[in-house]
């Protein structure tokens, strides 16, 4: 299974609403293989499509080697809609693969009810709390094309800029292919 280069914060497709998918097929479910299988190699706990650019509703997420959060299977949600946040709120800090070395404190709701399709077509419908919720909200949130400097207050963004700069040049170091920088 290939490990697919990831795109990072000055990739157009990150900041797009990205398209519902209107078929599953063989070469999608050959799709979220390779997705589970670069987030993955780059340690992550949730990859977007469109973080591997493509301009899919998808993401999938697996949190089964966090403590505490082993229950949960890994999981890919295909056009998902969320359908109750909580008014219950917590802050907590979050990275991205598409944000190599950045990290910023983002209140997220704590509880939400998600509905998606599942990759054998079925609609599922769940509740989530804790780390589960705020990964879906994180992984939602790049299908809207938005990302944690979106989160976070202007004082904090501003305090990201050069971060955020170096991400765009490519001048991070990173242990996971990225997309090359556009000229």
């Amino acid at each position: 299974m290939p490990i697919l280069p990831i795109t990072v914060y000055g990739d157009s497709i990150l900041r797009k609403k990205v398209a519902p998918i209107t078929q599953i097929d063989d070469n999608l479910i050959s799709t979220i293989r390779d997705m589970f299988n670069t987030m993955r190699n780059a340690y992550g706990i949730g990859l977007a499509a469109n973080q591997v650019n493509l301009n899919k509703q998808i993401f999938v997420i697996d949190i089964s080697e966090i403590e505490s959060y082993s229950h949960i299977k890994p999981v890919v949600m295909i056009n998902p809609k969320i359908l109750l946040y909580s008014d219950e709120r917590v802050v907590m800090n979050e990275g991205c693969l598409s944000l190599p070395n950045l990290r910023a404190d983002v209140e997220r709701s704590k509880m939400i009810k998600v509905q998606y399709l599942d990759a054998d077509e079925n609609i599922q419908e769940i509740e989530a709390d804790g780390l589960f919720a705020r990964v879906i909200l994180h992984e939602y949130d790049h299908l809207i094309g938005k990302m944690i400097p979106d989160r976070v207050c202007k004082p904090v963004r501003d305090k990201l800029k050069k971060e955020l700069l170096l991400i765009k040049n490519r001048e991070v170091d990173v242990d996971y292919p990225i997309t090359e920088k556009k000229i």
